[in-house]
């Protein structure tokens, strides 16, 4: 790592102006207007394809750059995480990260408090409460090579990877909101099979036919169903939420669970904690990392405990 970097006093913002169906780019002038109303001082850099945020970031941070505002959604928050922790320049806990949130999920953004108002949320960044959380690392393969992402939020596999994937796809011709979710969540009902899968968490295996896995730094997803419900952001390790082989009917009829955080009350719903976690399948499994369509199976997870700082409006635990 390099000592001889002068460190920037200013913000970056990494700017995705296609989050939240093109919202990043429409609401930028009223957002930077905000910036200057408070006296932020700031260079906006925006995005002009996938992965194009990471790029961004480890640039950023080569220049000096350590306060980094992620204006998208889950999305763009993953790739610049991935940026923080691919750099070489410097530890991943001396860059302070902050959010406008302008996609449609924003599940991040709420588990920590951050508004949707845009000055409300530039406000948050002002008042300056800093938090570190933890974040994951994930291997997994993508035909026969092996690859790496980090994530802050929520990986799912199996049935949660299938609708992401094809929300991505739906993303990327333009539609959005949180009803495609949703929709492709029904459509995707009806031709998705469990997997038999063999889970290892920690010193623990467990074998199933499995319908969907949920690996949670945080709680939310999905727009706000909360999968992982018991996941706390910093305590070093994942929530584990497996679904086992269930009816299509059963598991329409307790969609509200996900929603009210009473998922592991239904007796096909296991949830467990680990650090460490390597899922093999038959056959294979997708994965998706932040909403972020990855690969499949085999499958290792590892927890980077308090890896990045954060800035807050509310903290998790204080409800």
């Amino acid at each position: 790592m390099q000592n001889n970097i002068a460190i920037r006093q200013d913000y970056l913002a990494v700017v995705n102006p296609n989050a939240g169906k093109g919202k990043g780019l429409k609401d930028w002038k009223e957002i930077a207007a905000y910036f200057s109303k408070y006296n932020i001082i700031f260079e906006a850099r925006f995005t002009l394809a996938a992965r194009h945020a990471i790029e961004l970031t480890v640039a950023a941070i080569q220049e000096g750059y350590r306060k980094i505002i992620v204006v998208g959604g889950d999305g763009t928050m993953n790739e610049v995480v991935n940026g923080i922790f691919l750099q070489r320049i410097c530890p991943t806990t001396d860059i302070e990260l902050a959010m406008i949130t302008v996609g449609t999920g924003n599940d991040w953004g709420r588990m920590f408090g951050i508004p949707t108002d845009y000055e409300k949320a530039i406000q948050v960044i002002l008042e300056h409460k800093m938090h570190l959380q933890d974040a994951g690392m994930i291997y997994y393969f993508n035909g026969t090579e092996k690859e790496k992402r980090f994530f802050i939020n929520i990986a799912g596999l199996g049935f949660d990877a299938v609708v992401a994937k094809r929300t991505n796809l739906q993303k990327a011709k333009g539609r959005s909101g949180r009803a495609l979710y949703m929709m492709n969540l029904l459509r995707s009902l009806i031709l998705y099979r469990s997997t038999n899968t063999e889970v290892e968490i920690d010193n623990l295996k467990i074998k199933n036919n499995t319908f969907t896995i949920s690996i949670g730094i945080g709680k939310y997803s999905g727009g706000g169903m909360m999968q992982t419900p018991e996941a706390l952001p910093d305590d070093g390790l994942f929530d584990i939420t497996v679904v086992k082989k269930i009816g299509k009917g059963d598991l329409l009829l307790n969609l509200k669970k996900l929603y009210n955080g009473s998922i592991l009350e239904h007796p096909k719903i296991e949830g467990y904690k680990g650090k460490r976690i390597v899922i093999d399948s038959d056959p294979l499994i997708h994965i998706e990392a932040d909403g972020e369509s990855l690969g499949h199976s085999p499958i290792e997870f590892q927890i980077i405990p308090k890896a990045v700082y954060i800035l807050y409006g509310t903290y998790p635990l204080s409800g």
